[in-house]
């Protein structure tokens, strides 16, 4: 094992004891924690992510597969979210989160993920495969999220459009001759 990857290791062991001694919260408190001591802002759980962190943990599961397009693309995927940045840590192995935090948090990858810059919102999930013996976890993290138009802002834009309706294309050029003797390629001879 390298130095710096002992440092690693090290430094998410500490990392994961004051989490410990701290009474271990929910996912979204522990990550906070961890993005609020490497200078970035807190995340909350959002229910949208969430259900796809707990699709994406139970496909892997039923699967028996750890894959990041199990469910298809990542993009397709968190497009319902609506967010404008988002990353994926997908695991398996350990029974509870904290373990699998730690286990991200010594990954270069998933440390990178979890440190996502300008995350706003969280989801985690994870599912147990059909034995009930191995643990699939999911973590969707996300940012850049554009605030829906307000009421106004939608009459405003509708009245616009027909004030000054949008350019239409420019109209296709007729040949000089409307009669063809023959059309190759789309050539008029």
């Amino acid at each position: 094992m390298t130095h710096r990857a002992m440092r690693m290791v090290f430094a998410a062991s500490l990392l994961m004891a004051s989490v410990h001694s701290a009474l271990a919260g929910s996912p979204a408190e522990l990550i906070s924690s961890f993005r609020l001591q490497h200078g970035e802002i807190r995340v909350t759980s959002d229910a949208t992510l969430n259900r796809i962190a707990l699709e994406q943990a139970r496909a892997m599961a039923a699967k028996e597969k750890l894959d990041h397009g199990v469910l298809g693309s990542f993009s397709t995927r968190m497009a319902p979210s609506r967010a404008g940045r988002a990353a994926e840590n997908i695991a398996y192995g350990y029974d509870n989160f904290e373990k699998t935090l730690g286990q991200w948090i010594a990954s270069s990858e998933h440390r990178k993920n979890l440190l996502l810059h300008k995350a706003t919102r969280i989801g985690v999930a994870s599912a147990k495969d059909a034995s009930g013996r191995r643990t699939y976890w999911a973590m969707e993290i996300a940012g850049d999220y554009e605030p829906p138009p307000s009421k106004g802002t939608k009459r405003m834009e509708k009245r616009a459009e027909q004030a000054s309706p949008k350019e239409s294309a420019p109209a296709k050029r007729k040949p000089a001759s409307t009669k063809c003797h023959i059309k190759l390629l789309g050539l008029c001879i």
